[in-house]
């Protein structure tokens, strides 16, 4: 992937910085919204097990993947992505979510992002095969996914049958989290997307979609995790698919919530920035 693609991330801060313990004190925190497990020494040696095409060495495995995530909350994206890739699929989680998240705030070239995107889809569906007791096996397959049909169109994505996927993958990764944040907001916005595009009517009947679970899943989202900034964004981005200006005050709440809310790490504060970015 070339340099270009990878601009920096535009407001490094200290308190994104967790080296050394700092990371697996945070990580609770961190991760509320992900599920994401912490990638100790234990964890990945029980990933490896009946997986020895992915590595032997669950000590140095573990180092690195952590040394990755660290890449990830301070914003050094490209690394992160590059370091994730290099473990395979152990490493496709942190891999996919610092190349989505990059791809969505910082790519602005629509045919690099929509490349990004595909990758991301490749590297989701290996980790699925491999990993598939994982949630965020599912879940990165998700919001890959998810990515390419919003950069496709709603409407192309529909006709490549990317829906089914992502509800598929969706479906999956609550089965097997049911407080994974992410996917409820994803789950919402799913539901949100197909009713906005094609009505409520077709929404329910061809893709089991409908405006009550859409509020319901990103609802869900708020709950589990009231201090992300992308539960509230994506609440208020919700809200405007299925009810356009007639909710706007409260689209607008959700979004101001978002914007001064203090980040945790580099996602978001690039979150958090959107979100004052819309209220401007």
């Amino acid at each position: 992937m070339a340099k270009k693609d990878w601009a920096a991330f535009p407001h490094p801060d200290k308190a994104f910085d967790y080296a050394g313990d700092k990371l697996a004190k945070a990580w609770g925190k961190l991760h509320a919204g992900d599920q994401e497990p912490f990638p100790d020494e234990k964890h990945v040696a029980a990933l490896l097990k009946g997986n020895a095409k992915l590595g032997k060495d669950a000590g140095a495995i573990a180092s690195q993947l952590q040394d990755a995530w660290r890449a990830f909350h301070r914003g050094d994206f490209q690394q992160a992505y590059e370091q994730g890739i290099a473990l395979k699929a152990l490493g496709a989680s942190v891999a996919v979510k610092a190349g989505g998240i990059h791809a969505t705030y910082l790519l602005d070239e629509e045919k690099a992002r929509l490349s990004r995107y595909e990758e991301l889809v490749r590297l989701a569906e290996d980790a699925v095969a491999a990993l598939p007791g994982e949630a965020n096996s599912h879940y990165r397959r998700a919001f890959a996914i998810g990515r390419l049909s919003q950069a496709l169109s709603i409407t192309k994505a529909l006709a490549q049958g990317l829906a089914g996927k992502v509800r598929e993958s969706l479906d999956r990764a609550i089965d097997l989290a049911p407080k994974h944040a992410e996917a409820q907001t994803a789950f919402g916005l799913y539901h949100a997307e197909i009713v906005g595009k094609v009505g409520g009517m077709l929404a329910k009947l061809t893709y089991g979609a409908n405006a009550g679970d859409a509020e319901k899943h990103l609802k869900q989202a708020l709950k589990l995790t009231p201090d992300s900034p992308i539960a509230w964004i994506e609440y208020g981005n919700g809200l405007l698919l299925l009810h356009g200006d007639k909710r706007e005050d409260e689209v607008a709440e959700a979004w101001d919530k978002a914007a001064n809310l203090k980040p945790r790490d580099a996602m978001e504060a690039l979150d958090a920035g959107w979100a004052r970015e819309q209220l401007e």
